[in-house]
């Protein structure tokens, strides 16, 4: 059973900064992209930063969404298969429940699929 266990949300003034962390569990065949999403009160979910993992070409590319792009960082450590978000700059409208993502498959004949992790608040106001 996989398990995404995120970390590091909380209150922070505008401007600041925030690092959040995904711990993924082991045990799974191959991860394709790792990312986070966030919803905000009253919105659906959204993309906010993405790492392809896995495949043969573009291992490593980064996607970012909606305004986020030189403000907000994703990176990745191999070693504690961990996933990382770091914020700079942000804004009230930052504020919602962080989510860390995978795509993946279990095992070498199972279908890939979404994971997701329970979500970490933040909330940025002054």
């Amino acid at each position: 059973q996989v398990q995404l266990v995120e970390s590091g949300g909380g209150l922070v003034q505008p401007g600041g900064s925030l690092t959040l962390s995904c711990t993924v569990s082991d045990g799974i065949f191959n991860i394709y992209v790792m990312g986070w999403y966030r919803q905000a009160p009253g919105k659906q979910r959204e993309l906010v930063a993405s790492i392809k993992t896995g495949g043969f070409s573009n291992r490593g590319e980064t996607k970012y969404g909606g305004d986020v792009k030189g403000r907000f960082t994703i990176s990745r450590d191999n070693i504690k298969n961990a996933l990382y978000l770091q914020m700079d700059s942000l804004k009230p409208e930052d504020t919602g429940v962080y989510y860390c993502n995978i795509d993946a498959k279990m095992n070498w004949d199972s279908s890939r699929e979404d994971y997701w992790g329970q979500g970490t608040l933040v909330t940025v106001s002054s």
